[in-house]
């Protein structure tokens, strides 16, 4: 593809030289003066480690892309995004803390009745 023929956000086919051995689907988030920035959308799974090796990323030339077809879409696993939901994290610690004070609590407590103990121990 020439670079007026590509356009941010636009859907294409394209190949790597180096980094995967078979064609992937990606969209395009930024154009350079001989390449873009493609968002790996759609990959073969014998890709996939290299693909999270490279956060689904990947700067490609422009002569190694092509619009995109519907049946290269079809034929390949399409790539997962990890969300990590903050609120649940911070539930988790919450958790975790107010245990955490708890045991401080017991622990606090036992030490204490067995200084009682021993005093009591002494005096009698």
């Amino acid at each position: 593809m020439k670079k007026e023929d590509v356009k941010v956000g636009a859907i294409v086919s394209a190949k790597s030289e180096e980094e995967l051995t078979k064609p992937f689907i990606g969209k395009v988030e930024k154009i350079y003066d001989n390449s873009a920035l493609l968002a790996i959308t759609h990959y073969d799974p014998a890709d996939e480690t290299a693909i999270s090796d490279l956060n689904n990323k990947l700067v490609v030339n422009f002569k190694n892309l092509k619009p995109a077809s519907a049946s290269t879409i079809k034929n390949s696993k399409t790539a997962t995004i990890s969300e990590v939901k903050v609120e649940k994290l911070n539930k988790v610690k919450t958790t975790e803390k107010k245990n955490n004070k708890k045991s401080d609590k017991k622990a606090v407590k036992k030490t204490t009745k067995k200084a009682e103990k021993k005093t009591d121990k002494k005096k009698k």
